[in-house]
């Protein structure tokens, strides 16, 4: 007989493992064991007549929510269970969150246990914490329940009632979401910005002088008293003058004559000016704050950091990374103070114990801020963490132990020149003291923005001083359109408009582009014009779901709700069903709303029309007497499609591609066009014989309008055979692929080795030299189409046929492999810690679902062949619905 404790995931168990008694056994639920119906295969017999049936919460009774078993965890369940029959006691481990005890409450109401049962909480997983929580568990917080089950029925009754109006309205597939609709109204509401920016130009004149053998940069900011005009002074939507701006706006004409009039001219020192200045380090980090700059300083997505994070924490060496607090126990500011001291000296220790307090109002439990695991703190090289692991730890690491160290002193310096009667600034900084700086520099959303810890100096200067002037140029400048958000500003954003949870903001972030509402440019979350037609729509119709003050006190009212300072059930009712509740609103505006008027994007500025359809935009104009539509490529922006790309895809829709010359051998003509994918050239004409003419993808920053013969020609003959490899004799050849230029070397046996080209490489001049080194560099990652895969773990072979089963990288993160079936690693599973155990059971319940979901289509489709009609009284429809078998919350 022992003591069973149920956590989350099979990493967790693992973990607690080593820190509990030997009679305890440690199991895992894999996340929630129960959940609303997701599909209408979930929903029993008896209750799809219901008119609520879809929801899945039966808004006609109290908003009773309807919790069903999925599937995939009803074997789970079942090996609960059986581990609970040989238990004298049960001990509820989940996280201490919302959802934790939400689920420690699901599996409560699951395995109905006959023994004793406790809620044992922790924020970290370290032996001292492990048995600090035994020695004090609790009951479930049923108030902690109700605020989680409150916040997924209102997110249920949001996304389940507006997302049919879409599909029936724009296109099938759309969803709208509580924080969603908001989230993509943000990027569609900047990408209007960017079209209705107009650039604006102008000059001034930039200066290199020299002081005692010491070179530094001075640029105008006068010429005759008065300002000269910058980016801050224009209007970004005329490109003009902001109206009652008193600047000299220069031309490139008056820049260089003033230029040539200022040269051999004596400069001057007008003023010197230092100001001391002291900077704070950042408080440790949030939820949100760790995953903006694990965006900005590693390039990971909100998705990826929170998944490495949860690895972290399992395998015990970060505290709980869901969390609105920076708050420190003692314990970690000790352990911080004592890293400090170690690593960098006692001078580096601020004077006093720094504690920090949390802003946001809705901030939830009192956990602590995330930082390093334990009493002490394992530097990153201590913990043996490779990779991403690694990568995060440090950052948390360096965060952690910043916030107890010194404020940095520096002093700006800003310096005044006169050269006739034009004024010149120089500005430095010197960084007296860098106190934080050594050890953490806060990111920045612009890539190119300086950090603190970058000293710009300065000579030693003094008034009346005359610096030479080395070099003096006329430069010009463009004014640039406000910036797309990126992952970290959108998070950014969100959190300071107090809109939505920081632990869902990876998931809204993955739906947003999971759904085609926006995607990635680089770094930058572009919105599509399917995210154009939905906004409008909402906007015009249901204007309160996408107004981030109204969602604010949406989510304020939540916070209420669990503080027990509001009710829940009066809340939903008028919220749903009230006099002016979605419900009341969906039913009247529905008929209201033109589906062929709520496909169409209005963009300014535009003669031809562009719709949504059911393979994605298109444009549609008037010709003579008919209509011509032609789709927009997936690559093309809202924000780029102007008159002159409109131009260009109605004119190859009908006169045909534009020609660039003939083959030199063949005779055919080559074809510069824009596809789906993106521009491209092909060799001759579509026809009975020639059905797929060659064709290559323009390589990326290369426009239609600068395709050459000579260019086309290179291209249509890749891949390019540079020679043999020395070691090997093996083929190396260049190529364009789907993750743009290469160079492969075949291997033979071995397979074939991939490399991208650098920026400054050309797919169509590279040398064999060059692309023995690229080939030298160890990989980073994917570089072409048809690359022979490398598996980051193997695993071994399988118990049953012995075939490999191994762990791969893909475009959603790691997946277990065996034969044809894939499965992505569980939430809080991470490669290294992944076992044949755990994977054979994830490869088991894939298959099982896979076998079912053939055994269903076979079953629907033989149904379909024997029915001749439907019978009377029943509806046949496309629309999902969900809903199950009710187990009321006592």
């Amino acid at each position: 007989m022992s003591t069973l404790v149920i956590v989350e995931s099979p990493t967790k168990a693992r973990t607690i493992r080593n820190y509990l008694p030997s009679d305890y056994r440690v199991e895992a639920s894999m996340g929630h064991v129960r959940d609303l119906p997701q599909s209408a295969t979930e929903i029993p017999a008896a209750m799809k007549e219901e008119k609520w049936a879809q929801l899945g919460v039966n808004v006609e009774a109290n908003f009773e929510p309807i919790y069903v078993i999925p599937k995939d965890k009803k074997k789970v369940v079942q090996q609960l269970k059986d581990a609970l029959k040989d238990a004298t006691e049960l001990v509820l481990a989940t996280d201490e969150d919302r959802e934790g005890e939400s689920i420690s409450w699901h599996l409560l109401q699951v395995l109905k246990p006959k023994v004793p049962t406790k809620r044992m909480v922790f924020h970290e997983i370290t032996q001292e914490a492990i048995k600090k929580a035994l020695k004090n568990c609790r009951n479930i917080d049923e108030q902690l329940v109700h605020a989680q089950e409150t916040r997924r029925i209102l997110d249920r009754l949001v996304g389940y009632t507006l997302s049919p109006l879409l599909w029936k309205k724009i296109a099938w597939g759309l969803s709208a979401g509580r924080v969603q609709s908001v989230s993509v109204r943000l990027l569609v509401n900047r990408e209007r910005q960017r079209r209705a920016f107009r650039q604006g130009s102008y000059w001034d004149l930039k200066a290199i002088l020299e002081q005692s053998k010491t070179p530094f940069d001075s640029r105008l900011v006068t010429v005759g008293g008065v300002k000269v005009a910058t980016g801050a002074d224009f209007d970004p939507n005329t490109g003009q003058i902001i109206a009652g701006r008193q600047v000299r706006l220069l031309s490139e004409a008056e820049a260089r004559e003033l230029r040539e009039r200022l040269l051999d001219k004596t400069w001057t020192v007008a003023d010197l000016e230092e100001r001391p200045v002291t900077r704070k380090p950042s408080a440790p980090f949030t939820t949100s704050t760790l995953q903006q700059e694990a965006n900005r300083k590693l390039r990971l997505s909100a998705r990826d950091t929170m998944r490495t994070a949860q690895s972290l924490y399992e395998q015990g060496y970060i505290t709980y990374m869901r969390t609105d607090s920076v708050h420190l126990s003692e314990q970690a500011i000790a352990a911080a103070r004592s890293c400090v001291e170690q690593k960098y000296g006692q001078q580096y220790l601020s004077p006093k114990p720094r504690q920090y307090a949390t802003k946001s109002k809705g901030a939830q439990e009192a956990h602590e801020a995330i930082r390093p695991a334990g009493s002490t703190f394992r530097t990153p090289k201590e913990t043996g963490l490779g990779g991403r692991e690694l990568a995060l730890y440090d950052l948390i690491w360096k965060r952690t132990v910043a916030c107890q160290m010194a404020d940095s002193r520096q002093t700006q310096i800003t310096v005044q020149l006169q050269v006739e009667d034009a004024g010149f600034r120089s500005s430095g900084k010197r960084i007296d003291f860098p106190g934080y700086l050594r050890a953490y520099v806060e990111g920045s959303d612009d890539p190119e923005a300086a950090l603190e810890d970058q000293e710009v100096i300065l000579p030693p200067l003094k008034v009346g001083d005359h610096p030479n002037c080395r070099e003096l140029e006329a430069d010009g400048h463009e004014t640039q359109p406000p910036a797309r958000y990126t992952e970290a500003s959108l998070v950014k954003m969100l959190e300071s408009e107090g809109i939505g949870r920081p632990s869902t903001y990876a998931s809204i972030i993955d739906t947003i582009q999971d759904k085609g509402y926006a995607q990635m440019n680089g770094n930058a979350l572009v919105p599509t014009f399917t995210a154009f037609a939905v906004t409008s729509l909402l906007e015009k119709y249901f204007p309160n779901l996408v107004d981030t003050s109204f969602t604010s006190k949406m989510e304020q009212t939540l916070d209420e709700i669990s503080n027990g300072e509001a009710d829940w059930l009066p809340y939903l009712r008028e919220f749903y069903l009230g006099e002016k509740g979605l419900e009341t609103q969906v039913k009247e505006q529905e008929s209201q709303i033109d589906p062929n008027q709520a496909r169409t994007v209005e963009l300014e500025n535009l003669v031809a029309k562009v719709r949504i359809g059911k393979f994605g935009a298109y444009i549609e104009a008037e010709n003579g007497d008919g209509v011509v539509t032609a789709s927009i490529p997936k690559d093309l922006t809202p924000a780029e499609l102007d008159p002159e790309q409109v131009e260009i895809l109605l004119r190859q829709k009908t006169e045909g591609p534009d020609k660039v010359g003939l083959h030199p051998e063949t005779g055919e003509p080559i074809y510069v066009l824009r596809g789906p994918y993106g521009p491209y050239v092909r060799l001759g004409d579509v026809s009975e014989e020639n059905k797929k003419p060659k064709q290559a993808s323009l390589p990326k920053g290369v426009n239609i309008e600068d395709v050459t013969l000579e260019m086309a020609l290179g291209l249509l003959a890749l891949p390019r055979t540079l020679g043999a490899h020395p070691a090997t004799g093996g083929k190396i050849q260049a190529s364009l692929g789907r993750f743009g230029p290469y160079v492969v070397h075949d291997q033979g046996k071995e397979g074939k080795d991939y490399r991208s080209l650098k920026s400054h490489d050309n797919v169509l001049t590279i040398t064999l030299e060059r692309a023995l080194e690229l080939l030298s560099e160890p990989k980073k990652g994917r570089a072409g189409a048809g690359k022979t895969k490398k598996a980051l773990r193997e695993l071994g072979a399988h118990p049953k046929d012995d075939e490999p089963v191994n762990i791969y990288d893909g475009p959603y993160g790691p997946y277990v492999k065996h034969g044809k079936t894939n499965v992505s690693l569980p939430e809080g599973q991470s490669v290294e810690t992944m076992t044949m155990e755990a994977a054979v059971e994830l490869l088991s319940a894939k298959e099982s679902t896979k076998k079912s979901g053939s055994k269903s289509r076979k079953s629907t489709s033989s149904t379909k062949s024997k029915s001749t009609g439907t019978s009377s009284g029943t509806k046949t429809t496309k629309k999902k619905t969900t809903a199950s078998t009710s187990t009321k919350k006592k």
